[in-house]
């Protein structure tokens, strides 16, 4: 490739008087106020929306900093860490999943025991939608677990096989079939008796090991359950929730087998708690 100068003329004008400048059309006229207005709008605006952006990641910063500080009162940093990171890969899962099927979300916001939520800005359009967004967490968390639990393999590393063996519990409880847990999610595709059966469950378990969270979780699933039955009949609700049979095998089949392979994935990585 050859590069040929430009050429510039150098010959001087004929006259050293400015020409005349054109008078600017009425159009531009019109506008030039218009795109100066705008163009101080959006300098003033840009550094608010990036400052709301930053807010967003502050907070995420903020409340994964607490939940680790939190649980490093009872575990040891460490282990407090691993599991809320654990927990991140797993609100991650209805992250990527909201976006692609272009729900609004927020980042998600970890709160000390309670474990992190992801806000939705929109209800999804279906049952079908809602179940894959439910299911995604729970396996994009047992694939976090299992890689923890396959490096605490490699590692002979008694830490990281605990941190998974958390990992897998904190999944598998999610999948009890109640709203809000990731469960109820998948429930809502196949039928309302799965609902009162996970009620069961949370009875079954409050009464194995009581924790105030249960108490927290069946309150919130009991009003769900009730807000739902009593809308079951109303046109919103009958659209939303007719979807193929196709769909719900489909939910029906990844959630039992998530449940199955998460069953055994805990038997097989419960260790003692690292001192």
């Amino acid at each position: 490739m050859s590069w040929e100068p430009t050429q510039f003329d150098a010959t001087p004008p004929a006259s050293l008087e400015p020409p005349t400048p054109p008078r600017p059309h009425w159009l531009r006229r019109l506008l030039g106020p218009v795109a100066g207005a705008a163009l101080l709008v959006w300098k003033l605006a840009g550094p608010v929306l990036i400052a709301i952006k930053n807010i967003k990641f502050l907070a995420l910063g903020l409340s994964f900093a607490a939940s680790v500080a939190a649980y490093s009162l009872f575990w040891g940093w460490r282990f407090a860490l691993g599991v809320v990171l654990l927990i991140f890969v797993h609100e991650m899962g209805h992250v990527f999943q909201l976006r692609h099927e272009g729900v609004p979300s927020t980042a998600p916001l970890f709160i000390p025991f309670l474990g992190a939520v992801v806000g939705m800005k929109e209800l999804p359009k279906n049952a079908w939608v809602e179940a894959k967004v439910g299911l995604a967490g729970p396996i994009l968390g047992s694939i976090g677990a299992a890689a923890c639990f396959a490096l605490g393999w490699q590692l002979d590393s008694q830490l990281l096989r605990a941190v998974a063996y958390l990992g897998f519990l904190i999944n598998l409880f999610n999948l009890i079939p109640v709203v809000p847990l990731d469960g109820g999610r998948a429930a809502a595709a196949l039928h309302p008796a799965f609902w009162i059966l996970g009620l069961a469950a949370l009875a079954g378990r409050f009464y194995w090991r009581p924790n105030p969270l249960l108490v927290l979780v069946a309150a919130v699933a009991v009003y769900e359950l009730y807000r739902r039955w009593k809308e079951r009949a109303t046109p919103e609700s009958v659209a939303y929730h007719t979807i193929p049979w196709s769909q719900r095998v489909t939910v029906a089949a990844v959630y039992l087998s998530l449940v199955a392979v998460l069953v055994v994935a805990v038997d097989l990585s419960h260790v003692a708690r690292p001192a």
